[in-house]
């Protein structure tokens, strides 16, 4: 690991504490009642959406109304979404005339970006319209991450409450209050400084420039019919073709790059996602947006303190967080700055020096080298975006494990907006609960007891996306639909297996990418995976916060256990780790492990 790989994790991690640190302040404001100072003119537009939508549009909710409002509202998204992409050829806004996109493939995304997924088995610029791009996935970039915010609100109401009501808020309220003052905002000059940097915004056909030099390469002769020209011996006869032109593909990228990386969304304008030029352009660009995608679950870490009367509490969650994702960062930093063990053996230079990154630079692009390629990857995969600017399916075996492992622990360290918060809350009850075990008296949190009923649902949060990670891994490589997909055979292979149902079901939408995903087998199965990843756990986290809701909050006593200390941040750490190595284990040692004990004795 060089120095230039510590300076960027510092520089980064003190740049995000400065940024969140005010905006946890702002988030507490948007998640209570009232017109926030100095807002006035967005507060109008909020209450003339209340109006349009009647007068039980601001009525405080029980958590059985907060979710069924959720689920019809991401329902008709997802309907929406869908039926955009299948009618795209006959709207507008599409210059190039691409036709309506396949159901399964459609199905797929429109799952995939309601659950704050953007799992993407297409490539965008030669898929999706401009208008399908704005008007069907920039707009859900929006509404899933409102709905991850609404649901910690409620959380935090639950803990929070005094026991007079079980009502957690309002979910219109909610989301409309997180779009109008959070989310639009923050995304209209995140887009400002993405231009800036050379993140194109247009509505352009795409343009056919002339290359510097003309390229030239081979491929297969065939004939009028389409089939392939064999020589005498039976093989292909192949033509040289020269190029001296290429296409550009333009169109709306800033502002679907706002809010995908600040959403925590993923997905990408194009196929190479954050690693094309017209999305990322610069490494002070690959900053930002590493600082976007981190910004607003740290933010809300502060919120929290601030909405349950102790910032202590708030500092603590975060500490569990970032020495997760230090120590993760480090460990893929390292992985990917060692010499591969095959290019070693060839003689080939892989030592880091003021001329070259070193280390294992496959799949990553040289204007932002190992140290970025690597920080990002840790970033986008602690939070659950999956906007990539490397290959990971390029890494080393050790590398390529860190991104598995920061999702198979749950998306709680910083994870996505709004879920990575309430995720490692949830981690925080059962931490309290163990405790509570150990030293024989009722466990508490935030003065509210944790009873049977609340480990009950957290039982149910946690156990979900293992349950839908392992399962699909285990039926697709028991399939020839699952296996047909994957061109690399044995550990490699099982592990890009893995990684799509771990990404899937923990809403991440990274990829290994060595893996052929758009067919009907993996479109329905893996946006099964994402639904049920989303909401088979916002559903019995509600449940959790509405019966804390109607708690009164226990005294403080001599025995209450301190939740702001550095002994419930070791505890709460050892309950993310221990749960994810239970879990996942088994699974690693198939892949990433076993490919990299093989790439050691590989001759």
């Amino acid at each position: 690991m060089t120095t230039q790989a510590i300076v960027l994790l510092i520089v980064f991690l003190l740049s995000l504490l400065v940024l969140a640190y005010p905006l946890g302040t702002y988030l507490a404001q948007v998640g209570a009642p009232g017109t926030i100072r100095g807002l006035g003119g967005v507060a109008f537009f909020e209450r003339v959406f209340y109006r349009l939508a009647g007068p039980k549009a601001t009525a405080d909710m029980n958590w059985k109304t907060y979710a069924l409002s959720l689920l019809v509202f991401n329902a008709f998204g997802a309907l929406f979404v869908y039926a955009i992409q299948r009618w795209q050829v006959w709207l507008p806004l599409n210059p190039q005339a691409f036709g309506n996109v396949a159901p399964d493939s459609a199905f797929n995304t429109a799952v995939s970006f309601v659950a704050n997924t953007n799992w993407q088995g297409y490539a965008g610029e030669t898929t999706m319209s401009y208008l399908t791009q704005m008007l069907a996935l920039t707009c859900q970039n929006f509404f899933s991450a409102a709905t991850g915010i609404a649901v910690v609100y409620a959380l935090i109401r639950g803990f929070s409450s005094r026991g007079q009501s079980t009502a957690i808020g309002n979910f219109w309220v909610d989301i409309t209050r997180s779009t109008l003052y959070v989310l639009l905002p923050l995304s209209i000059l995140f887009a400002v400084i993405l231009m800036a940097q050379g993140v194109i915004q247009n509505f352009s056909a795409y343009k056919e420039v002339a290359l510097l030099d003309p390229v030239t390469y081979s491929q297969t002769q065939t004939n009028a019919k389409g089939e392939k020209v064999l020589d005498a011996q039976g093989e292909p006869v192949m033509e040289a073709i020269t190029t001296t032109t290429q296409t550009l593909a333009m169109g709306p990228v800033a502002s679907q790059e706002a809010i995908k990386m600040l959403g925590t969304n993923g997905g990408g304008f194009f196929n190479a996602n954050s690693a094309h030029p017209f999305e990322n352009p610069t490494p002070l660009s690959n900053l930002i947006e590493m600082l976007a995608i981190f910004l607003i679950p740290t933010a809300l870490c502060f919120a929290f303190g601030r909405m349950v009367g102790d910032i202590r509490q708030g500092w603590a969650v975060l500490g569990a967080m970032t020495i997760i994702f230090v120590i993760m960062t480090l460990v893929v930093m390292g992985a990917e700055q060692q010499a591969h063990p095959g290019l070693q053996q060839l003689g080939v230079d892989q030592q880091a020096s003021q001329l070259q990154s070193g280390g294992n630079m496959e799949g990553k692009e040289t204007r932002f080298g190992i140290s970025a390629s690597a920080l990002f990857a840790a970033v986008t995969t602690a939070a659950s975006c999956g906007a990539v600017n490397a290959m990971h399916d390029s890494f080393m075996p050790l590398g390529g494990m860190v991104p598995l492992v920061l999702m198979q622990l749950g998306e709680v360290v910083f994870g996505g907006v709004g879920s990575g918060l309430y995720g490692m809350l949830v981690f925080a009850i059962l931490a309290v609960f163990i405790s509570g075990l150990m030293i024989g008296r009722t466990p508490e949190y935030l003065g509210k007891k944790i009873q049977a009923y609340e480990m009950k649902m957290t039982s149910i949060v946690i156990l979900v996306t293992p349950t839908l990670v392992l399962l699909g891994t285990a039926i697709a490589v028991s399939v020839s639909a699952g296996t047909s997909s994957v061109a690399n055979p044995g550990a490699h292979g099982f592990s890009e297996i893995l990684y799509a149902f771990t990404s899937a079901a923990n809403n991440n939408g990274s990829a290994f990418a060595g893996i052929s995903a758009n067919t009907p087998f993996y479109n329905t199965m893996l946006a099964i995976a994402m639904w049920f990843g989303r909401f088979a756990v916002i559903v019995p986290l509600l449940a959790i916060a509405g019966s804390l809701a109607g708690k009164i909050p226990a005294p403080v006593s001599a025995g209450t256990m301190p939740t702001h200390g550095g002994l419930f941040i070791t505890m709460l750490i050892g309950v993310v780790l221990l749960v994810g190595v239970l879990n996942y284990v088994p699974a690693l040692a198939l892949g990433p492990i076993v490919e990299h004990l093989q790439l050691l004795v590989a001759p």
